[in-house]
């Protein structure tokens, strides 16, 4: 949301949101934090089989989380990935963030 219109700038044609989670939640979260709002997509994934599929998931039993997704931000460009930007530590959002993501395209 805070980076929206410099992705616009940069010929960003949309912006998605996937989260192993289903639509219901998808759709509360967007709504919730504004991102719905401000044009960004919000894609479910609620068994992980586009996560699983980009080897993007992980598994963490002793903190119950099960088929999560690792944090990322991708830039893709007719089908192909251009940059792709992946989190070390699930709980930390710095070079998945949009600024991150701006700053290398």
């Amino acid at each position: 949301m805070r980076t929206r219109d410099k992705f616009a700038a940069k010929g960003v044609d949309e912006i998605i949101c996937v989260s192993v989670n289903d639509p219901f939640v998808m759709k509360s979260w967007g709504e919730a934090t504004g991102a719905t709002a401000a044009g960004i997509t919000m894609l479910g994934d609620p068994q992980a089989t586009y996560t699983k599929a980009l080897g993007m998931d992980f598994s963490a039993p002793p903190a119950g989380l099960i088929d999560r997704s690792k944090r990322y931000a991708m830039l893709v460009d007719d089908g192909v990935v251009k940059l792709l930007h992946v989190e070390e530590s699930p709980g930390t959002c710095e070079i998945s963030a949009g600024e991150g993501l701006l700053a290398a395209m």
